[in-house]
């Protein structure tokens, strides 16, 4: 024990801070010592001191610097922050105002189905199948539960593979599609869009707009600014493709794209497009014919199978390959639509008739074919064998008798004795539509193809085929020109011919003796009767053809003289109606018209013209087995060139020249035209029995009973009037008087 009497020494700790409460008297534990001194009072505790905060060292420049900078960006973050989520609001309520007014304003989905500005003809030629469309194809509406589910699955995996999921848009398809245009070279926008379903049906929906031409010129600018991709177009889009979300379930919103989507060949929505292509519905379409039906929603026109079907086939096979990555299609069931590439239907990819169905259109009322807004189906004069009869004729003349890169150009018209046109086309481009028809809208100098007319004038008034005429110098004095010299085709003179002879030779001036004869009012009044339209000539030069026509006008006028002599009007039109009605709305718009020259006098014409080829300017256009009867004609330059006849029940006129009225070179109307109306009618004609023409051979002069002979002096008086040129002038009184 230490000297501290058994006392512990005080704790350090006891020193410092004091004895716990429960040791005031000293003891551990409360306890009293026995018998010890009272402990002396504790101290009392000093009172603590205040701990001093220590001293920042200086900043030196670099730590202002820091300190400033790092100030700023947090007030730059608390601003950008406080205005973000006050415009991110914002921007949420203008687009929640945006999808609720849209949605507000969405109709029906079965008003979106059709959403057509105008509506479709369809152009059945006289056995009535189709042949040509116009317009936009509709083929009823179709649901996404009425297509078959592999059409339906082609479309979801070709467009939009999480159509099922997203609300309208989707921001990872955004996402790769921009990072695909930027990675090749494009615009962010430009290329692969990102778009879904949804917004592609808003853009087909024109965002709820209307067409309307008085903003608008045309269907065609209305798509085009309904098409048009800005940022500020994509923002609409995206909020109208959410309004559509909150309007339509996902299977209407399928509806309305299968009905609107475009497709090629001017079919509008799944059903027309199926029909068109593969004659079947849009429910029964296969793998195959879902592939290539999809596929025809990234470009109609390039992929459509009917403008290039191997392109259409390897794109659909592209399809079935994304069909069969999304569980689609098994991996057998996508080897055999492989295998199994979709064709077309029967007559799907024929073109013909492009030509025949714009002069039909034309001709046609403007509110049920130009401008219809109602599906219309028009029945027509149209022959598809003899359309494909003179189709190959031209291609052919021009492969093997014209020069490469020759600009010249063509024309055929082939139709009945009644005026109905079976074959037309107005140029080398057999394929086009919409072009510039050279049958129907050229007006071109008829040359010595006019001169039927001369003689049916003086056939009608009482002249035959055997009279003569001389082929001898001649002039003309004319008022207020002088004198007029015609002269013949090859400068030669060949004295006193028989009419047949003259106009078998194509010979001028004997025509122009005959016409001077009979009256040149006589003759414009014949060819005016029979259907040349134009302004003809008012002085002697009208013998020669200076008078311009169409080809179509000359090929009726000469249906005339095949028909025994009456008047037609061309038609092509037989038959309009609604589509779904079976009441004609309107008839055939043409055909055979008044007599406008005796029946002897049309027969004993139709046999001089059938000299013509026979012994004359038109050999090149004998068909063996058959008698044919025309005419040629060849205008002053050559500038043009024709040959005009027929054979068996069928009229056909050729015409050729250049566009801009060049010359032709080597060519007259007895050459390439004569050729190309050959090889057309030998094709007309191929497997028919031989018919005869109508025709009246004429008997010979007998010794007591000479010809007559057209005065080579007074030109200006008239032959004996007799009763043809009494019915002729009773005629030309009707229409001068105005009666029918």
């Amino acid at each position: 024990m230490s000297a501290s009497n058994g006392r512990r020494p005080p704790l350090t700790a006891d020193r410092r801070y004091g004895k716990p409460a429960g040791q005031a008297n000293g003891t551990a534990g409360g306890r009293s010592g026995g018998g010890g001194k009272t402990p002396r009072a504790a101290k009392p505790a000093r009172k603590a001191r205040r701990t001093r905060t220590p001293r920042r060292q200086p900043r030196g420049p670099l730590g202002w610097l820091a300190a400033l900078v790092s100030g700023l960006m947090r007030l730059v973050l608390r601003i950008i922050w406080g205005v973000s989520w006050r415009a991110g609001l914002a921007l949420g309520i203008v687009i929640g105002l945006g999808v609720a007014y849209y949605a507000a304003q969405l109709p029906p989905v079965t008003d979106l189905v059709d959403g057509r500005a105008r509506g479709s003809v369809t152009l059945l030629d006289r056995e009535g199948r189709t042949f040509a469309t116009r317009g936009d194809q509709f083929g009823g509406m179709v649901t996404a539960q009425t297509v078959s589910e592999d059409l339906r699955d082609a479309v979801i995996a070709t467009e939009d593979r999480r159509f099922w999921w997203h609300p309208g848009v989707d921001p990872q398809g955004i996402a790769s599609a921009i990072r695909i245009n930027l990675s090749e070279g494009r615009g962010p926008l430009s290329g692969n869009g990102g778009s879904t379903i949804t917004q592609q049906t808003a853009k087909l929906l024109c965002l709820g707009r209307p067409f309307d031409p008085e903003v608008w010129k045309n269907e065609a600018e209305y798509e085009a600014d309904c098409r048009r991709t800005t940022l500020w177009r994509k923002v609409q889009e995206a909020v109208y493709a959410m309004a559509m979300e909150a309007r339509y379930t996902k299977e209407e919103i399928l509806t309305i794209y299968l009905n609107r989507a475009y497709l090629g060949a001017g079919t509008r929505g799944f059903e027309a497009a199926s029909q068109r292509y593969f004659a079947k519905p849009a429910g029964t379409v296969g793998p195959a014919e879902a592939a290539m039906l999809a596929g025809l929603l990234k470009a109609p026109t390039t992929y459509a199978p009917t403008n290039n079907l191997s392109r259409s086939q390897n794109r659909a096979n592209v399809i079935v390959g994304l069909m069969e990555q999304q569980g689609y299609l098994t991996a057998d069931e996508a080897a055999q639509a492989r295998a199994n590439p979709a064709g077309l239907a029967d007559g799907a990819d024929q073109r013909t008739g492009g030509y025949f169905a714009d002069w039909v259109m034309d001709t046609g009322p403007e509110f049920f074919t130009r401008d219809t807004t109602e599906d219309v189906v028009i029945r027509t004069t149209l022959d598809q064998r003899v359309q494909a009869a003179a189709e190959e004729a031209l291609v052919r003349v021009f492969e093997e008798r014209v020069s490469p890169g020759s600009e010249a150009q063509a024309a055929i018209v082939v139709m009945g004795a009644d005026g109905a046109v079976r074959a037309m086309v107005g140029g080398r481009n057999i394929e086009a539509a919409g072009a510039f028809n050279r049958a129907t809208q050229a007006l071109r100098q008829t040359g010595s193809a006019f001169k039927p007319f001369i003689y049916a004038a003086a056939l009608d008034l009482g002249m035959r085929p055997y009279d003569l005429v001389e082929d001898s110098p001649l002039t003309i004095s004319i008022p207020g020109s002088g004198p007029w010299s015609p002269e013949n085709y090859d400068r030669q003179y060949a004295g006193m011919v028989t009419l047949t002879e003259a106009l078998a030779q194509s010979r001028n001036i004997p025509a122009v003796r005959v016409s001077e004869q009979v009256g040149r009012e006589n003759v414009r009044t014949v060819a005016s009767m029979f259907g040349i339209d134009s302004d003809l000539a008012a002085g002697p030069a009208l013998a020669l053809g200076v008078s311009e026509s169409t080809l179509l006008e000359m090929t009726g006028a000469y249906a005339g003289i095949l028909n025994g002599g009456s008047s037609v009007e061309p038609y092509g039109l037989v038959e309009l109606r609604l589509k779904g009605d079976d009441t004609p709305l309107m008839g055939t718009g043409g055909g055979i018209g008044e007599r406008v020259i005796g029946q002897q006098a049309a027969q004993e014409l139709v046999y001089m013209m059938s000299r013509v080829v026979a012994a004359g300017t038109g050999g090149r256009a004998q068909i063996d087995g058959w008698e044919v009867a025309g005419k040629t004609g060849t205008t002053q330059g050559a500038r043009d060139a024709w040959f005009v006849g027929f054979a068996g029940d069928y009229v056909a006129g050729v015409w050729m020249g250049y566009d801009d009225n060049r010359p032709l070179t080597g060519v007259t109307g007895g050459g390439l035209p004569a050729t190309i109306w050959r090889e057309a009618m030998a094709r007309v004609l191929a497997g028919e029995a031989p018919k005869p023409l109508p025709m009246r051979r004429p008997e010979p002069p007998q010794p007591d009973m000479p010809p007559q002979t057209v005065s080579s002096g007074d030109l200006s008086a008239p032959v004996q009037q007799n009763e043809t040129e009494q019915h002729l002038l009773d005629v030309l009184s009707n229409i001068l008087g105005g009666g029918n």
